[in-house]
């Protein structure tokens, strides 16, 4: 339980620091180049609305002095007597609206009385009094006069165009309206965007022409507090007021004045710039979000970019996290092993030597048991025991007890031999001899598992050169493999040995399960093994192939799964004699 907290606590830790790692940059360089591009993109959208409306100011101020012009070359080229001729002043008219598209609506004459005395125009004006109408009042205060937009007399909505002369010691004013449709028209081609329109204010807030979306009532009054006389004096914006509502972004001096008012449907952008020498302020309102879509497109890619790439980054730390403590894990799962196979080779080592000192021990009574046994097959050739009728009997037994004792010190010599600890000092030894020694020690494994044992031995090998001790345990390992392979349903274990150009070649051949081909590429690493805990060390085949790879020679294996496994030592011929 222990252990699994440990490694889903460091599954854990490796996760957040690879999120933390990769997500600091991420998070500072999106952020920085975000605000940067941000900042920048909403001051290029500002200046281009400021150019843009600039241009329609320019536009629409050059439309009223031109038309302002017309009407002054007018009243300073022909006579008072010329311009209250009827007839000829509908044809001034009529040539003014060919050139102009009918920009002019009609033209007259009005006395300083306030009375229209010459009128050109299709509605029946001649002889209208404007004295009370307080566009005369002011008109006749001014060499040159425009007025706001409204009603009149016409009830259409309409602006006039006075210029004042003297005839005399009176004075008259030639006067002339501008089609509201056509004036109305040049302001409304300022629009960008879905909800981008621009429109015309008096100085009292009054609209002069149709503004393209609804006012708020913010807007209402903002525009309503706009005096660019007030702020000719001031220099600054400030001159606007402030509210709570209102947010102010740039300023020009008097020339232009933008900022962001807050509103329940949204911010909004607008552009104040003065026309008609301050008279009037040309209005220009944008949705915030639609002035800014490209921005708020952009930031919205980023977002998904930026949130694919959060999960990006999680699913890889949780990948890699994952990987590295699996690797850790079975890492420490192949130390525990090791450490068991180590002990494991320990207690071997050790019941080596309790078996070597076990031979040793047995080894001297057996050898007083085969003594005793001689002294008593003399005594029976005795007369007085020559006689007994259980003579041939007891000789029987004293020479099987001779036969078997011989049996057991040989078996003791071999296996003092095979486990004595001495220095692997190379002699000139005959291998088909150590196998039959070894064989000799493993037969009764190999009967009590129902296994026959075929030999084909060259009777005519070469001596090798080769550590008796060593080859004794590369030779009893793989026999035991062999054996352990089979089981103890039974089968054929096979050895062969021959000679093969300058090497002796030991063929070790057993029917068992066989190896499968992920084990084969492992079965010589060390401590690695495929029998369950306690039947195996891992070593035997690596302390073999070392064996046989520091005699020069080779040791290989060939299985198929199912049918059996055969292992090739290969050992070299270093001059050694038949």
């Amino acid at each position: 339980m222990m252990e699994k907290h440990y490694y889903t606590s460091l599954t854990r830790n490796m996760t957040l620091i690879v999120i933390v790692v990769s997500f600091t940059p991420l998070i500072l360089i999106a952020g920085l180049i975000g605000y940067y591009f941000e900042t920048s993109y909403r001051e290029k959208v500002m200046e281009h609305l400021h150019e843009l409306v600039e241009k329609h100011q320019q536009l629409i101020n050059s439309f009223l002095d031109e038309k302002l012009s017309y009407i002054k070359v007018l009243a300073d080229s022909y006579t008072y007597d010329e311009l209250t001729d009827e007839i000829f002043l509908q044809n001034k008219l009529v040539i003014l609206q060919n050139a102009y598209s009918g920009v002019f609506v009609d033209l007259g004459v009005v006395n300083s009385a306030g009375v229209q005395i010459s009128y050109a125009g299709s509605l029946k004006l001649l002889n209208a009094d404007y004295s009370k109408a307080e566009w005369f009042r002011e008109a006749i205060k001014r060499d040159y006069y425009l007025t706001d937009v409204f009603l009149g007399l016409r009830r259409t909505p309409h602006f006039i165009i006075s210029v004042k002369k003297r005839r005399g010691d009176t004075e008259w004013l030639l006067r002339a309206t501008i089609d509201f449709v056509a004036f109305n028209s040049l302001v409304e081609q300022i629009h960008i965007g879905k909800t981008g329109s621009a429109f015309i204010v008096n100085s009292a807030g009054e609209l002069q022409t149709r503004p393209g979306v609804e006012l708020a009532p913010n807007i209402t009054s903002l525009l309503s507090r706009i005096s660019w006389a007030r702020m000719a004096g001031a220099g600054n914006a400030e001159a606007v007021g402030s509210s709570s509502d209102e947010v102010k972004t740039s300023s020009s001096g008097s020339n232009v004045i933008s900022g962001i008012v807050k509103s329940r449907n949204g911010n909004i952008i607008y552009i104040l710039m003065p026309l008609k020498s301050g008279e009037w302020t040309l209005a220009y309102l944008q949705d915030q979000a639609d002035a800014f879509a490209e921005v708020n497109r952009a930031r919205v890619i980023a977002l998904a970019i930026f949130i694919f790439g959060c999960l990006a980054i999680v699913l890889v730390a949780l990948f890699i996290s994952g990987k590295v403590v699996g690797q850790i894990k079975r890492a420490d799962l192949e130390k525990e092993m090791m450490n068991e196979q180590v002990i494991e080779a320990g207690k071997l080592a050790s019941i080596g030597e309790l078996a070597a000192g076990i031979a040793h021990e047995i080894n001297n009574p057996v050898a007083i048991m085969v003594e005793e046994a001689g002294w008593m097959e003399d005594l029976l050739e005795e007369q007085e025991l020559q006689q007994s009728k259980n003579v041939d009997e007891f000789s029987r037994s004293l020479k099987q007890i001779g036969i078997q004792g011989v049996r057991c010190k040989e078996i003791t010599h071999k296996l003092l031999s095979f486990a004595r600890k001495t220095d692997p000092v190379q002699h000139e030894i005959q291998v088909n001899d150590t196998i039959e020694e070894i064989l000799s020690l493993c037969g009764e494994r190999s009967k009590f598992n129902n296994i026959r044992v075929q030999t084909e031995l060259d009777r005519r090998l070469p001596l090798i050169s080769a550590s008796p001790t060593e080859m004794q345990q590369v030779f009893m390992n793989l026999i035991n493999n062999a054996i352990d392979a089979i089981g103890s349903g039974g089968g054929l274990l096979e050895i062969r040995s021959r000679v093969e150009g300058d090497k002796v070649v030991v063929d070790i051949a057993d029917t068992g399960h066989g190896i499968s081909k992920s084990v084969m590429a492992r079965i010589f690493d060390p401590f690695f093994t495929t029998k369950p805990v306690g039947k195996g060390t891992g070593l035997g085949l690596s302390i073999c192939y070392g064996i046989i790879k520091k005699l020069g020679g080779n040791l290989t294996v060939d299985s198929s799964v199912g049918l059996g496994t055969t292992f090739h030592v290969n050992i070299p011929i270093h001059g050694g004699k038949s």
